[in-house]
């Protein structure tokens, strides 16, 4: 260890995904009995940073929330401290006000600082590291799209729900004859559909990987008709698109650092089909913030304790500026200089998991 380590923090930044909670416990915990480190939590993630707003986590506080959607501490994607709104001279402008909250780190005597999201999380965690605070980083998002670990905690039971609910839409599909659509998320990586879409069999799974042409998606409906099937289960990603067209935007929310969000395409896709074939009733399921919340999966609550307990090991091993990963069957490190350096991990439309449905006949619309 190249320092003595006395008290850390952690923060969750970015949208909600279920195992954070069990990350939050894995790392109060193994550094309350395993190295003695008192351990606070800052609340709605940079915002809390920035503005020293933090709880004592201790033993009690992390009991029971193993298994809990969410985040004790809180979260937000809205505060990127390098571009922060602030107030002055009564107008609203963006100031990178960082060194704001590395003086509130030493003020509270912070020896390292776990912080947990996804790409934009940990954009701002590299460059706290570049400031010369001992960060330490660990992956989250559902969409299972950071290129440089396998899987990200939360991908699991995202999955696990968006299967369950097209398990749920075949019945109805089946006892109507209808054409069923799911629209789950996924903006610019397709593995929640892709994998909850041939885990549910799907008849049809659209991803933003494999743009698709509508023509093709009715000769899969109308093959299964001719075979005694009078339904039809999609399942699509909501950064899909047509083969020439875009994707659907819901809405801009103008103050977020990503301020373009996706949503609508499944019902856009309902719309196109009804009009574009007759005799079918065509109903579309939108998952959405579902997908974030409820029970976290037994995949997510082992992989995320895996991720709490790696990364006190990183700080007791002082590899500060590291990202918590798994590799294959282990859990190793990579610099977040080189995780933010990354492209998205996008799913390969040549890859086995595509090959594979398209052999038990799947279609994706190409």
């Amino acid at each position: 260890m190249t320092q003595e380590i006395k008290k850390i923090a952690i923060l969750t930044g970015g949208g909600d995904c279920p195992g954070l909670n069990a990350v939050i416990r894995a790392v109060t915990r193994t550094a309350i009995l395993t190295c003695g480190y008192e351990v606070i939590g800052y609340k709605f993630g940079y915002r809390g940073l920035y503005n020293n707003d933090f709880i004592p986590l201790t033993l009690d506080a992390v009991s029971g929330i193993l298994n809990r959607g969410g985040t004790i501490i809180y979260s937000s994607n809205k505060d990127n401290l390098f571009d922060y709104q602030v107030e002055e001279n009564g107008e609203r402008v963006k100031r990178d006000v960082s060194d704001v909250a590395v003086e509130n780190l030493k003020k509270e005597g912070v020896d390292a600082l776990i912080i947990v999201g996804g790409d934009g999380t940990l954009t701002s965690a590299r460059d706290f590291s570049r400031k010369g605070v001992n960060v330490i980083g660990v992956p989250k998002t559902i969409d299972n799209d950071l290129a440089s670990t396998d899987v990200t905690f939360g991908f699991n039971t995202a999955i696990d729900v968006a299967t369950e609910a097209l398990d749920r839409l075949h019945t109805t599909a089946e006892s109507h004859h209808r054409i069923m659509i799911c629209e789950v998320m996924g903006r610019n990586a397709g593995w929640i559909a892709l994998e909850s879409g041939i885990a549910g069999s799907a008849d049809v799974i659209l991803i933003p990987e494999i743009p698709y042409d509508i023509n093709k998606i009715i000769e899969k409906i109308e093959d299964r008709g001719t075979h005694g099937k009078l339904f039809t289960i999609i399942v699509v990603a909501e950064g899909a698109k047509p083969k020439d067209g875009h994707v659907v935007v819901s809405k801009i929310v103008k103050d977020s650092p990503d301020p373009i969000r996706l949503g609508g395409i499944g019902n856009k896709l309902a719309d196109d089909l009804e009009r574009l074939i007759e005799d079918h009733e065509v109903r579309c399921t939108v998952l959405g913030h579902i997908q974030r919340g409820g029970t976290t999966s037994t995949f997510d609550r082992i992989l995320s304790t895996r991720y709490g307990v790696a990364a006190i090991e990183l700080i007791n091993e002082g590899k500060f500026g590291e990202m918590v990963c798994l590799r294959g069957n282990k859990i190793v490190s990579d610099s977040l200089e080189n995780v933010i350096g990354q492209k998205t991990k996008q799913v390969d439309p040549d890859g086995e998991l595509v090959t594979i449905a398209k052999k038990i006949g799947t279609s994706f619309g190409d």
